[in-house]
């Protein structure tokens, strides 16, 4: 198991990338025509998606990179680019293309259903979340690794079902900057993280680099 430090360190960055803040004007747009039940019930089934995505990425992301012969250290490299383009979206207070497209966008306000696409995936478990899960579950072994990146990806999801529970509220009384302002924070510390994943793939990948 990893220190105490390391867990939280993950909790933090998985966190930053999913920014369940940062959706909640996309989710209310996508849900204006909903009565009350059927938002609950949408709520329940992101979180819900959130969740199943998460954990079987934890469960079976490595044995997608050995099936593709993709070393753990190119796909640090390959997910650090990837979360440090999200990063800079973040700071811009833009949702990422890597995200969601104009025209996803677009599509997914005319879809009845959005809990799962786009809003499970791919706005808040999207490929930064799931890189970022990949790598963590290679960083240690055994079954009490895997319990706390369990609990962890279980808090998160419940963070994510309280956040879009409460959107409204939160909506009413923090501004769209309040909003754009916690986007930029998370994005620097994503930033600080996709530097580190890129870092470390470099130095699995080039020794010489150390």
């Amino acid at each position: 198991m990893l220190n105490y430090a390391e867990y939280i360190k993950i909790f933090i960055g998985l966190l930053a990338i999913v920014n369940p803040l940062g959706v909640i004007p996309l989710f209310i747009s996508m849900t204006a025509d909903e009565s009350d039940r059927e938002r609950r019930q949408t709520i329940k089934m992101v979180a819900f998606g959130v969740s199943v995505i998460l954990l079987v990425t934890l469960f079976f992301g490595e044995l997608i990179l050995e099936f593709f012969a993709i070393t753990i250290d190119s796909f640090r490299v390959g997910a650090g680019i990837l979360i440090l383009l999200m990063a800079i979206a973040m700071l811009h207070a833009k949702t990422s293309l890597i995200r969601q497209t104009d025209e996803e966008a677009d599509e997914s306000i005319e879809k009845e259903s959005v809990a799962i696409v786009p809003l499970a995936m791919p706005l808040l478990a999207g490929p930064g979340a799931i890189g970022t899960v990949i790598l963590s579950a290679h960083k240690g072994a055994g079954v009490g690794h895997y319990m706390v990146l369990i609990l962890g990806i279980s808090a998160l999801s419940l963070l994510v079902w309280l956040v879009l529970r409460l959107s409204p509220w939160i909506a009413r009384r923090i501004s769209a900057t309040g909003i754009n302002i916690f986007t930029r924070i998370m994005g620097l510390i994503l930033a600080a993280i996709a530097v580190e994943f890129i870092a470390n793939g470099l130095k699995g990948l080039f020794p010489g680099l150390a």
